[in-house]
């Protein structure tokens, strides 16, 4: 009989790792004055993305089943400050909070799926907080796409199936399937 909790927790890991993957095909191919370009003041450079995005994972999976995923200790408004970072940092920085997410992950077992966790005071089961994260990463993993993408426009490598080449994309698949 499948275990439908211990599918879900190897599913969404596989989820959150493309969606990492996305991010870091993404920053292969931006220059460290790439990841600081905004479009105008009021929009976020990728290096802001990754701030608020590594600051939320920390807050979120560190001590996960245990404490507030809202930490005492996050200063939410600064990872929306404008901060020049070498692009070694920047992937540090991302790696740390991807870190803590999966490291978060492994711990888990099926039957802490339909537990409740804290977000804000607010309770949630695990999976609607896992879900809840799912969402959010990939809204901001969309964005560092989208920004890498414009910045780079003609020089630009797809992450997907390049534009006009979906029916030799479905072919491959179907053949390496038979």
């Amino acid at each position: 009989m499948v275990n439908v909790a211990a599918t879900y927790l190897r599913i969404v890991k596989e989820r959150f790792q493309s969606v990492k993957q996305l991010g870091d095909m993404t920053f292969d191919q931006c220059t460290e004055d790439d990841l600081h370009w905004s479009m105008d003041k009021g929009s976020n450079s990728i290096a802001t993305i990754v701030q608020h995005m590594s600051g939320n994972m920390l807050s979120r999976w560190t001590d996960f089943l245990t404490t507030d995923g809202e930490k005492p200790t996050r200063n939410r408004d600064k990872e929306f400050e404008r901060k020049r970072e070498t692009k070694a940092a920047l992937l540090q920085r991302w790696e740390e909070g991807w870190a803590a997410l999966f490291q978060a992950l492994e711990q888990l077992q099926p039957e802490n799926v339909d537990q409740n966790v804290k977000i804000r005071s607010e309770e949630h089961l695990v999976m609607e907080a896992i879900e809840r994260q799912v969402a959010h990463y990939s809204y901001h993993v969309g964005q560092i796409v989208y920004i890498g993408k414009m910045i780079k426009r003609e020089q630009w490598s797809s992450l997907s199936i390049p534009k006009g080449q979906s029916i030799t994309y479905l072919e491959e698949m179907q053949n390496k399937h038979r």
